[in-house]
């Protein structure tokens, strides 16, 4: 039973992000993650350790809603960028969904960032189309405070750091499924383009990114 609802999961996915989520705005995205990046730094006992980001090989930064009652569904859109030669590289659409089991309810807006830590981290990103969380791809809660280098977990492809609003019990980020927004970067880059060729920062990043990539240029 679970597989047949994690597959009519997986198909309203690509249907979120080949019409509505495709088309959603992608400047709101970039000035939404800057927004969440930057609540984060504020406070550090609690954000994302400058040691983590300085070793960042890229970041995924997501507003998501989750919301159900026994079997849970979550959903939203962010963008990916990657730390290259020449800085980091433009940002990249994504849209994310997954399901998750057990005694859940009520409903919980997410900010989410996860640091891609490796190569294959970004790689898994760049090649468009789906990934999910814990499958392929391990991640683990980062470590938060000043003395993360002693808490952080050996061979995590990914941390994830997230605050939430509302109320939600038992959610997991395990099989939240990430997949690429491709009409959403033609319109934002004005032709079409791949992951790929955003991430590895061949293609020159917009004057809207400009804010964000600023930001993360400290780092």
């Amino acid at each position: 039973m679970r597989a047949s609802i994690a597959s009519i999961f997986a198909v309203l996915l690509t249907v979120f992000l080949s019409t509505g989520g495709a088309h959603a705005n992608m400047q709101d995205d970039i000035n939404q993650a800057l927004s969440v990046i930057e609540r984060f730094q504020e406070i550090p006992e609690t954000g994302v350790p400058e040691v983590i980001m300085r070793e960042a090989r890229g970041l995924a930064i997501l507003t998501v809603t989750k919301a159900g009652f026994i079997f849970s569904g979550r959903g939203g859109t962010g963008i990916v960028v990657a730390r290259t030669d020449k800085g980091w590289s433009g940002p990249s659409a994504i849209g994310t969904g997954g399901m998750g089991f057990g005694f859940q309810a009520g409903a919980q807006v997410s900010e989410l960032v996860i640091v891609l830590n490796t190569p294959d981290a970004v790689a898994a990103f760049a090649k468009g189309g789906n990934l999910s969380l814990g499958g392929s791809m391990s991640f683990a809660a980062g470590p938060v405070g000043r003395d993360a280098e002693g808490s952080m977990t050996l061979g995590a492809v990914m941390y994830t750091y997230s605050r939430s609003q509302g109320l939600f019990a038992g959610v997991s980020l395990e099989g939240t499924v990430i997949g690429s927004r491709d009409e959403t970067n033609t319109e934002f880059y004005g032709k079409v383009v791949t992951p790929r060729e955003i991430l590895s920062g061949s293609i020159p990043p917009p004057a809207g990114a400009q804010k964000l990539l600023k930001f993360l240029s400290k780092y």
